[in-house]
């Protein structure tokens, strides 16, 4: 797929900006709603991050229309930051419909936890809460480098080098992000 024009990311039918939250969700929802029925679909994006899920979410949405509407092509188009859950929604789109403008900062990291177990009462009472815990953790996990995996197909990144930075939090300039082959173009 040839990469597109930069007169074609003029007029985005979804433009999004910051925290990805139950509230862009709903925004995505009505942009969604009356964005063009066939052709383009832009979907850009500026945000400091936010809620994994929530950006699972759009993704999943993005993906159902692409393959129910096949008439219509949904582009992402990254702007200035493209952080965290910015960075998991933009996994969902295939590489070949990734763009980013110039100077756009992608930062990826691996999900976070803040949670405090407590373990009181009898030993037998006690295994089902840390074992609750340790399952979601995991979980968590398989749910992260599921997207990881998605983010990099495609690309000359491993996943031994997205897990060695994602720790420290990794961010990539937009022209980076093209030499890497993450996305198709810079705008």
């Amino acid at each position: 797929m040839s990469t597109l024009p930069a007169i074609a990311f003029k007029d985005p039918a979804i433009l999004l900006c910051g925290d990805v939250d139950y509230s862009l969700y709903d925004q995505f929802r009505e942009k969604l709603d009356a964005a063009p029925k066939s052709g383009l679909v832009v979907v850009e994006l500026t945000t400091l991050g936010g809620d994994p899920e929530v950006a699972r979410m759009i993704g999943e949405d993005v993906v159902f229309h692409s393959e129910v509407e096949p008439e219509r092509r949904f582009v992402f188009l990254g702007k200035a930051a493209v952080y965290s859950a910015g960075a998991t929604l933009m996994s969902f789109f295939a590489r070949e419909n990734r763009y980013l403008t110039r100077g756009t900062r992608l930062m990826i990291h691996e999900r976070k936890m803040d949670k405090c177990l407590t373990v009181s009462g009898p030993l037998t009472s006690t295994l089902a809460p840390v074992k609750a815990l340790l399952h979601e953790i995991e979980h968590s996990i398989l749910i992260q480098n599921e997207g990881f995996e998605n983010l990099i197909a495609g690309s000359s990144v491993t996943m031994d080098e997205l897990l060695k930075r994602a720790p420290s939090n990794w961010y990539i300039e937009a022209n980076e992000a093209l030499e890497l082959g993450l996305v198709q173009g810079v705008i």
